[in-house]
């Protein structure tokens, strides 16, 4: 459990310290499914900027001057395959993580909406419902999960 939830003490119960790092816990996973989306992103333009230029460079360039010819050349050299599927391949990989991103998200905002829908009920007690906005400042600042209203 995370020394800041740890630290609560009287401002919350167990319950609901259990609840704030399993949103915790699930605003990692999303960060870390986002940023490697963004990464397959950026490696797959990289491939298909490079393989488009090898293209260029190596088939339509030398052989413009008959659309025989190129697929000719283009279907003789294996690389241009194998260049091919891993292209293809990182292209799959980034739709994947695009796929985990947005479970991770949907995970994420519905247990972070339920925490807000569920604020009244967690902190009963007049005096935990007086301190509560500290335990979502903190959350905010920390982890930058917002509590305070449900919207994004």
């Amino acid at each position: 459990m995370e020394q800041e939830i740890e630290n609560l003490d009287d401002r919350t119960d167990p319950a609901t310290k259990r609840m704030l790092q399993n949103v915790i816990d699930r605003k990692k996973k999303f960060d870390r499914y986002k940023s490697r989306h963004l990464m397959s992103v950026w490696v797959t333009i990289g491939l298909i900027s490079v393989y488009f230029t090898y293209l260029y460079i190596t088939v339509l360039k030398p052989y413009s001057y008959s659309f025989a010819e190129i697929f000719s050349v283009y279907v003789q050299n294996s690389t241009n395959l194998y260049f091919l599927i891993l292209t293809i391949g990182t292209y799959g990989l980034m739709i994947l993580f695009k796929e985990k991103r947005e479970k991770a998200e949907k995970e994420y905002q519905a247990l972070r909406c339920e925490i807000v829908d569920r604020s009244k009920d967690l902190w009963k007690k007049e005096e935990e419902w007086k301190n509560r906005h500290l335990v979502f400042d903190m959350m905010k600042k920390k982890f930058d999960i917002n509590l305070f209203h449900e919207n994004k």
